[in-house]
């Protein structure tokens, strides 16, 4: 009891003597912090900064942001809108969601992120709006997990077509904003077709026609579901007496896969 008694009237005059200093404008209190001073409690955050602090090593320090210590600055944690502006990824309300200011660009991403991640990569959420698909219903983080900058491979969630078919043979046809969109270039194996196109490439392989020599992108060019008029490569080959009686080629010619089975 005696020994709380003493505790007591210690911390009251300690709080007497500090109110007094206060009051007075004790250089004690006004005493002027060195950004040296600052790693002497604070030995964390300039390794970050050190190691990650992208501008805010190099641009500012410790002081620029966090003006004068506790008490006499009660609120030394600044706004990040004090010094970022001018886009709508800064009107974000809560940057320490993502973002640690002494390490700003290990951006971490948590909850359900979708809107805030448009501020910035605005195309990709264009491309979504554009070409609806099932990837429009996740969010953002969904795919791209904890870390920004992460992108996952397709068939951690798909199945591909084919057994032969790998990871990089995705991105040749679906882009993942858009992967309704199915757009490929001109040297397109024949093989990732006939992931899905099996009966068509057997049917072209086995005709005695010279298309069984051409590539399938060749004839289905540039997006799918394309497909050449006959007229494109052949013109009009026969007299046009054949061609007023049977203006489709397929009349005769059974399908371009199987072009010399005739009917």
């Amino acid at each position: 009891m005696f020994i709380t008694r003493i505790s007591c009237q210690l911390l009251l005059l300690f709080l007497l003597m500090l109110t007094l200093l206060v009051a007075a404008g004790s250089p004690l209190l006004a005493a002027t912090l060195e950004v040296d001073d600052c790693i002497k409690c604070h030995s964390l955050e300039p390794q970050q900064i050190a190691k990650d602090g992208a501008a805010h090593q190099f641009a500012i320090n410790c002081l620029d942001c966090h003006a004068r210590h506790r008490p006499v600055n009660a609120n030394n944690i600044p706004s990040c809108a004090d010094c970022h502006a001018g886009s709508p990824h800064y009107e974000l309300i809560s940057c320490s969601g993502c973002h640690n200011p002494h390490k700003p660009l290990k951006v971490t991403l948590t909850g359900e992120l979708t809107t805030e991640c448009l501020t910035c990569h605005d195309q990709q959420g264009t491309e979504m709006t554009a070409n609806p698909s099932m990837h429009a219903d996740v969010s953002c983080n969904f795919c791209h997990a904890d870390t920004h900058g992460y992108t996952p491979d397709c068939t951690s969630c798909h199945q591909p077509h084919s057994a032969t078919m790998a990871e990089t043979d995705c991105a040749v046809c679906h882009a993942a904003h858009e992967p309704t969109v199915l757009a490929y270039p001109d040297t397109t194996a024949d093989m990732l077709c006939a992931s899905c196109h099996t009966a068509a490439l057997n049917e072209l392989r086995s005709s005695p026609s010279k298309h069984r020599d051409i590539s399938c992108a060749t004839c289905h060019s540039d997006n799918h579901p394309a497909v050449a008029s006959c007229t494109d490569c052949h013109g009009k080959p026969h007299a046009s007496g054949i061609h007023d009686r049977f203006p489709l080629c397929m009349d005769c010619h059974n399908t371009a896969h199987d072009l010399d089975n005739l009917r």
